[in-house]
């Protein structure tokens, strides 16, 4: 497979990517046994990854970033990916439920409540005719002792999954599948919220609000004892530090664009 195309926003690396070639990525990596972490970074991740450079290096180590926020895929665009789309994680794990479908690839459900589980149980293989879900399990809210990580890794490795999807939250699902690498016997992808979603138990913003990067102000709407932090700190932050750093980016390249007149 060829190189990613990538920059770096803020710090982290978020990749070109779209749905169709996170898919073909995440298929040939799985055909060679390259057992990887797949991350939907949003505004959320890239300023927890701002302040906490552990958390950097731990989305440094993905094997593929994707930008699920609209301000991510703007700042591609502005940096010089002028076709860059949104690949959203609830949407990239329907578009993963589909193609496991059709190579008939089993999927193991880790996170989420029991209740959610039991209905993706029923419901997604409805949704994606052919889907296996070889097992699933909520792990409690609290910190898992290293005996529990490693007996659910047992769980799923045993599951013969070939993708198990996570549903943490950032960071936590992060955090989870960058340390089960070298155990984990299957590709990861994080999904965030897309088991509440998909379960239906959480209400998913209209797609005009998406489009328009107003996601944030629909889930602010629905949960904002749990959400206000997040969005009313971190999307100013991020506004003005990525104006700083596109300020630099434009700046470089009028200076280049100079430089290379004045030597024609």
């Amino acid at each position: 497979m060829k190189n990613l195309d990538h920059r770096s926003i803020l710090g982290v690396r978020v990749d070109a990517t779209s749905y169709l070639d996170a898919c073909d990525r995440m298929q040939g990596w799985i055909e060679q046994q390259r057992w990887g972490y797949v991350v939907a970074a949003n505004v959320h991740v890239v300023m927890t990854a701002y302040w906490h450079a552990s958390y950097r290096a731990v989305l440094r180590q993905a094997a593929l970033v994707t930008p699920d926020g609209m301000p991510l895929v703007w700042a591609l665009r502005l940096l010089g990916v002028k076709q860059q789309t949104r690949v959203y994680g609830p949407d990239l794990m329907g578009y993963w439920c589909q193609r496991s479908a059709q190579l008939n690839w089993p999927v193991y459900l880790y996170g989420g409540t029991p209740e959610m589980l039991a209905i993706l149980e029923v419901t997604l293989p409805q949704q994606f005719p052919g889907l296996r879900i070889v097992g699933s399990q909520s792990p409690p809210f609290r910190a898992l002792a290293a005996a529990e990580e490693a007996l659910d890794v047992e769980r799923i490795n045993g599951s013969g999954a070939k993708v198990v999807l996570v549903a943490l939250g950032c960071p936590k699902q992060e955090l989870w599948m960058a340390r089960q690498q070298g155990t984990l016997q299957t590709l990861a992808i994080g999904v965030g919220a897309a088991f509440s979603f998909y379960s239906q138990q959480v209400s998913q913003a209209p797609r005009w609000m998406m489009n328009w990067g107003l996601e944030w102000l629909y889930r602010l709407s629905q949960e904002p004892g749990r959400l206000w932090q997040r969005y009313l700190l971190h999307n100013p932050a991020f506004v003005i530090l990525f104006a700083g750093q596109y300020l630099q980016y434009w700046l470089l390249g009028r200076r280049r664009t100079e430089f290379e007149d004045q030597h024609r």
